[in-house]
């Protein structure tokens, strides 16, 4: 079995979004609300309580410092300070019953492969992709909204 690391939003991304009300390397300006759906946060991989908790929507993008080439999109966090999703948990399960798409890239962000998980056998998707020699990491996106989760590497 590979053994991953899953990589969150780092912890001052999340923290300067909250400071500055910005965008980090864009410097749109971020939009706070109550949750109206159930995320995740893409710090601490937790699913929103709908109704109740804050959250702040940005635009991320997740090659910054990994690829030359930006793909910005919308991302949510909460509002209020939470703590980073550990590198070395495994994927998350909270988020292993919603509907995935893996995209696994290789390196100079060429895309090699695509798999789409809706009945929550994320795990064998995952060591099948790394099992790819083409495949340097993988990115999770929610499938019903498209958007960025997290990336997923191997550990070591």
């Amino acid at each position: 079995m590979i053994a991953i690391r899953v990589v969150a939003i780092p912890t001052e991304i999340a923290n300067s979004v909250r400071t500055s009300g910005k965008a980090p390397r864009y410097g749109h300006p971020a939009h706070t609300e109550v949750a109206a759906g159930f995320g995740p946060c893409r710090h601490c991989l937790r699913t929103f309580s709908a109704g109740k908790e804050r959250r702040t929507l940005f635009t991320y993008d997740p090659f910054d410092g990994v690829e030359s080439l930006p793909l910005p999109g919308p991302v949510f966090i909460h509002a209020e300070a939470c703590e980073r999703y550990p590198e070395d948990a495994g994927y998350p399960a909270q988020l292993q019953k919603y509907p995935t798409t893996f995209n696994a890239y290789a390196k100079g962000r060429r895309l090699v492969a695509q798999e789409y998980v809706a009945d929550g056998n994320v795990n064998e998707t995952i060591q099948r992709l790394f099992l790819r020699g083409d495949v340097d990491y993988i990115h999770a996106r929610n499938t019903e909204a498209g958007c960025y989760g997290f990336r997923i590497e191997r550990a070591g």
